[in-house]
């Protein structure tokens, strides 16, 4: 009864010198369609639960105070600065490749200071990071299990300028782990309302005695103590160490890291502490510590494309910007002196304009730099940043599972990094009867090129463990109806020691071409949020360099073109 639904890009065929099914859950897969097929029917099927009138009886926590945070006030600076910006007499068309958030940010933003951005994406789906499909029965399976935190405060604008903060399902202030010494169990963070940051954070940490004694959290607290001192300089200066390396230096205790920063480490980057730059973790805590807010979590209430891509997308076309899907792009074509001459479509179209961005993901931009660029030092520095593989796997089960929260869950398994009971968590995907985790398997390295079988055969023996009364491997307990395995080999870029120097500024060393991106400088680093400050900031350079862009030759201030080869 088991319905078997993959999307998979682990066999990396090649094709005019670069990947073609090289998944960066973005945009931006710059290669051929990425097909997503579709669940294979058995004779026995589970009816689709009615159609009837979505009635959703979760309770969401309200919507915390986060206008007044520097952070917040900052970012809506910064997005009122586009606005604001004087009208330019002649509007430069910019082509942006990528619509996941950190092109369709950019397009944003260019519009909302009178820019026409034609934002081309390669596949038929939005959102790159954050794509997500329907399947036959309905139901939607995503690239990855996202959070919204309160310290994003560029994303958080961007729900209110767009008018969709209710969209946002925030949960209870508190961070759950799973506790592997005692199956079914949790531990809690849970931190008062009532108290500011950093002390909310500091209550939380100090009444949970299940997980660190207090000579580990009194230890713990001394390691941190240069960093609290320190401040942002003392954080860039951790970048050459390891989570692993620091918590050694710091004389922390070990135990810490096995009982807290494994589980932190494979949420924030898919990774181990062995490997993850302890500037990662403490870019982490100092949002999470110094903002009230800044680790409460919202769940998006539907799915990433239609709940936050297409408001995105309205947005972009109400002011003149175009969106296109299905537009892949084959090779970056230079003019003479070096700069940016078209982008070369699978199709055969080229498409002209006055600027160009390319929004996709890092590994995607290394495989089309033209060979004129490679040995640049800006894109020469882009060979240490690779996108680290990731997979997500959702199941649905045959009934309601009862040990689970309505809220993001710290897995602590060695397979697993973070799950959720979307059938809970979600308006979209609520269902009264039957569960439907979400869980994201990380680190991924020896598992994306394994079966789904193999996969699924994994996570149950995992989630065995975590509902010891619920679940069992063989599925002599509840059933599993159908799942959908998400393969991405290229996520976003793996955060190791040492790659901050080479994280790339927005503007590139070649006029009129910029690049958008979570890997590329910003403060925070690989996330969804980084993502739209990236987008942000490649605007703003657009905007800087109008008197250049809009003087320049040969391009000329028309209308960006798309041309057939053929004509």
């Amino acid at each position: 009864m088991v319905v078997f639904g993959n999307v998979s890009a682990a066999n990396l065929p090649y094709q005019n010198g670069f990947v073609e099914a090289l998944s960066s859950g973005g945009c931006e897969l710059m290669g051929h369609s990425f097909r997503v097929p579709t669940s294979q029917a058995l004779k026995t099927r589970t009816r689709r639960r009615s159609a009837a009138p979505l009635q959703v009886v979760c309770v969401d926590i309200p919507r915390p105070e986060l206008e007044n945070t520097v952070n917040f006030l900052e970012a809506a600076s910064l997005s009122a600065s586009f606005r604001s910006a004087p009208r330019p007499a002649k509007p430069l068309k910019v082509v942006i490749a990528g619509a996941g958030l950190a092109g369709l940010s950019t397009a944003k933003y260019l519009a909302d200071a009178g820019h026409e951005p034609l934002l081309l994406e390669a596949r038929d789906v939005l959102g790159g990071k954050i794509a997500a499909w329907k399947d036959e029965d309905g139901d939607w399976y995503e690239t990855g299990l996202h959070i919204f935190f309160g310290a994003y405060p560029n994303v958080q604008n961007l729900f209110g300028e767009l008018g969709i903060n209710d969209r946002l399902q925030w949960k209870e202030h508190s961070m759950i782990f799973a506790m592997p010494s005692k199956p079914g169990e949790f531990s809690r963070f849970d931190f008062p309302d009532v108290l500011p940051a950093p002390l909310n954070g500091i209550w939380a940490i100090l009444r949970n005695n299940e997980m660190l004694t207090w000579p580990e959290k009194i230890k713990f607290a001394i390691g941190l103590l240069p960093a609290m001192v320190g401040g942002q300089a003392y954080v860039e200066a951790q970048d050459g160490l390891s989570v692993k390396e620091w918590m050694q230096k710091q004389g922390v205790p070990e135990r810490v890291t096995d009982e807290v920063f494994i589980a932190m480490s494979k949420a924030l980057n898919f990774i181990n502490p062995d490997e993850l730059s302890m500037q990662c973790i403490l870019i982490a805590l100092n949002r999470f510590l110094q903002e009230k807010h800044g680790s409460k979590m919202a769940f998006l209430d539907g799915n990433p494309p239609e709940r936050l891509c297409m408001p995105i997308v309205e947005h972009i076309r109400s002011l003149g910007g175009e969106v296109q899907l299905n537009s892949r792009i084959k090779k970056i074509e230079l003019n003479n002196d070096g700069t940016v001459k078209n982008f070369l479509l699978t199709n055969g179209s080229t498409v002209e304009g006055d600027a160009y961005v390319f929004a996709g993901p890092v590994d995607i931009l290394k495989l089309l730099l033209p060979d004129s660029w490679k040995e640049i030092p800006y894109f020469k520095k882009l060979d240490k940043l690779v996108g680290v593989p990731v997979i997500n796997v959702h199941i649905w089960f045959d009934r309601k599972l009862k040990n689970t929260y309505d809220h993001l869950l710290f897995s602590r398994s060695n397979l697993l990094s973070v799950y959720a009971d979307m059938s809970l968590t979600c308006k979209e995907y609520y269902d009264p009867n039957r569960s439907m985790l979400e869980l994201v398997f990380a680190p991924a390295e020896e598992w994306i090129s394994r079966t789904d079988s193999d996969i699924i055969d994994a996570t149950m023996k995992e989630l065995e463990k975590l509902f010891p009364d619920e679940i069992s491997a063989d599925q002599s307990k509840a059933k599993i109806l159908k799942y959908h395995v998400v393969k991405t080999p290229r996520s976003v870029y793996k955060t190791i020691p040492n790659c901050e120097p080479c994280r790339p500024l927005q503007r590139s060393p070649i006029e009129g071409f910029y690049l958008a991106g979570d890997y590329t400088k910003q403060k925070y680093l690989a996330s969804m949020e980084g993502a739209v400050l990236s987008g942000k900031f490649c605007s703003q350079s657009i905007v800087q360099d109008y008197e250049l862009l809009a003087a320049s030759g040969p391009r000329k201030l028309s209308e960006a073109t798309v041309s057939s080869s053929s004509s």
